[in-house]
C-alpha cells in the first residue's frame, strides 16, 4: 500500500492545497495530511479549526486522513509506515527550498519526497496571502475551500 504524507501548518488551508491533496490520491492509496505542530509559530487558527477545516473539505474522501504531530516529519513517517512526502510546488522559490528539505529528509530516513506542480490557476495562492486579505476584510472565500469559515 502506497502512503504519503502532506505536511504543513495549514493556516489555513487554500485551494492550492486542495488541488494538491485532491490530485494526490489519484497516486497514493492513503494521503496522510499532517498538521505540524510549532510552538515557536503564531497561528491564525487554532489547531483543531486548521483540522476540521481540512476534515470537513475531504469528508467524502476515504483515502484522506487528517492528523496532528509534533517532531520531526521523517519521524512521523517512519512511525507511520509512510514512504513518501508529498509536497505542491508552486514557482522556483519553492523548489528550491523544498529540494534542501528533501535532501536531508532522505539522508535522515529512506523516504522519498514527491513533488507536484500547483495548478496554474492556484499558483499564487498561499496562506500567509490569505491571512493578510482575512486580516483586512477581503473576500478570503476565493482562496480557500467553502470549509474555511471565518467567524
Amino acid at each position: 500500500m502506497k502512503k504519503a504524507v502532506f505536511p504543513g501548518s495549514f493556516d489555513p488551508i487554500t485551494l492550492g492545497h486542495e488541488d494538491i491533496i485532491k490530485r494526490s490520491v489519484k497516486l497514493f492509496d492513503e494521503v496522510i495530511v499532517a498538521i505540524g505542530v510549532n510552538a515557536e509559530k503564531k497561528y491564525m487558527f487554532s489547531l483543531e479549526e486548521r483540522k476540521k477545516f481540512i476534515e470537513d473539505a475531504f469528508k467524502d474522501e476515504p483515502k484522506v486522513s487528517v492528523v496532528t504531530y509534533k517532531g520531526l516529519t521523517v519521524e512521523f513517517c517512519q512511525k507511520n509506515n509512510v514512504d513518501f512526502i508529498l509536497r505542491g510546488l508552486r514557482n522556483p522559490a519553492d523548489f528550491e527550498f523544498e529540494k534542501a528539505i528533501a535532501h536531508t529528509n532522505r539522508d535522515l530516513a529512506p523516504i522519498e519526497t514527491v513533488f507536484l506542480l500547483t495548478a496554474a490557476r492556484t499558483s499564487y495562492m498561499s496562506s500567509s496571502i490569505v491571512r493578510d486579505v482575512i486580516r483586512n476584510h477581503g473576500d478570503y472565500t476565493k482562496l480557500v475551500p467553502k470549509s474555511v469559515r471565518v467567524k
